[in-house]
């Protein structure tokens, strides 16, 4: 259960970098990949399904705005489905 709320926020806090970066607003971006980064450091990885790990390892520093919402919604998508 703890890991359903950490994979939403950080599904948020993705949503928001890809907004963030979208918009021009770079600092608001970094802010919350940093967040985001957080988040994923907290998630319980032997809890969840191979192909998130594989996502959660793959979210670095350097990201796009179409990678942060993809990786949203792909998030998003586990946590209503799965957990």
């Amino acid at each position: 259960m703890q890991n359903k709320y950490i994979l939403e926020s950080l599904a948020s806090d993705l949503k928001r970098v890809a907004l963030g970066l979208h918009r021009g607003s770079n600092e608001m971006a970094k802010r919350f990949l940093h967040e985001s980064l957080k988040r994923r450091d907290e998630i319980e990885m032997r809890e969840v399904a191979p192909y998130i790990k594989k996502l959660l390892n793959n979210l670095s520093q350097e990201i796009d705005a179409e990678s942060a919402l993809m990786y949203s919604t792909l998030i998003q998508n586990y946590t209503q489905r799965k957990i």
